[in-house]
């Protein structure tokens, strides 16, 4: 009795094994972005329900979705093509009581990012838990890319694992897209400084709400100097990526070399800014 939500744009590689992975759905819902390869014919093949929509952000696509697509039951699961629901998952999110009456409004599960190897990164990933399993209208988003989920509401975690494949297409794919993340990464970065956008460190430390802390947790990591060196430092010492063998320390390494995307973006559009 839940409906499942992914996001398309040229998945013809990934949407059949995720699809797989939620043929027990019923309401199978592909949310895609004009996609030019064979994405819509396999949806269709599968039964999925198909709606377009131009990608501007990631908030605002994400957001849009929920409010304009009809679901069939009052509770979704949003999953991404390169994303499986596993077994542990499915048994995990079939004890739940899911209805409009229940207290929640949102889950959090705990997603497994796997290398190029299939080494699962266990000790490598920034952030293991997100809110994906909610009620669609309880819930919305904020942040033009990598955007924190807002729940009207209490919210619960339940167990099992949803399983992340981000080089599936290779390490080609994987640093383009993350240079359009670290360009809408920077403008957010611009943004949050014309406006005077204030950060929390207490709440960036110990607040029991994760979508509240990870929100001020990236603002004021933005404003550390130093923070591609930081950021692997993080996660090779701190959160011991080291103990993921060699997939650990490139993982760290590409994560950092996209936080200097990032750096040199935002240095490139205040200078634009001060120009103008």
């Amino acid at each position: 009795m839940i409906s499942i939500l992914i996001l398309t744009k040229n998945e013809e590689q990934d949407l059949p094994g995720c699809l797989a992975s939620v043929a027990w759905s019923d309401d199978v819902h592909v949310f895609d972005s004009f996609s030019e390869d064979s994405t819509l014919e396999i949806a269709k093949k599968s039964g999925a329900n198909i709606t377009q929509r131009v990608f501007d952000n990631w908030s605002a696509h994400q957001n849009w979705g929920l409010e304009n697509i009809k679901f069939k039951y009052p509770w979704v699961l949003y999953i991404d093509a390169d994303e499986r629901v596993s077994e542990s998952l499915v048994n995990a999110i079939n004890t739940l009581q899911l209805d409009n009456k229940s207290s929640m409004v949102a889950y959090e599960l705990q997603r497994r990012d796997f290398a190029w190897n299939g080494k699962w990164l266990k000790y490598s990933q920034m952030s293991p838990f997100y809110l994906r399993l909610f009620r669609p209208d309880k819930m919305h988003y904020e942040r033009l890319v990598n955007p924190v989920s807002i729940p009207d509401g209490p919210t619960g975690k339940i167990e099992g694992f949803l399983d992340h494949y981000p080089f599936s297409k290779g390490f080609k794919f994987w640093i383009q897209r993350h240079l359009s993340y670290a360009d809408m990464e920077a403008l957010t970065r611009v943004k949050d400084l014309d406006s005077g956008v204030s950060f929390s460190l207490k709440k960036a430390l110990f607040s029991s709400n994760f979508a509240e802390k990870r929100y001020h947790q990236k603002g004021i990591f933005y404003k550390l100097p130093g923070r591609p060196l930081i950021k692997w430092f993080y996660m090779v010492i701190i959160r011991r990526a080291f103990l993921d063998g060699s997939a650990g320390f490139t993982y760290a390494t590409l994560q950092s070399i996209y936080e200097y995307f990032i750096v040199l973006k935002s240095e490139e559009l205040l200078k634009q800014k001060k120009n103008n």
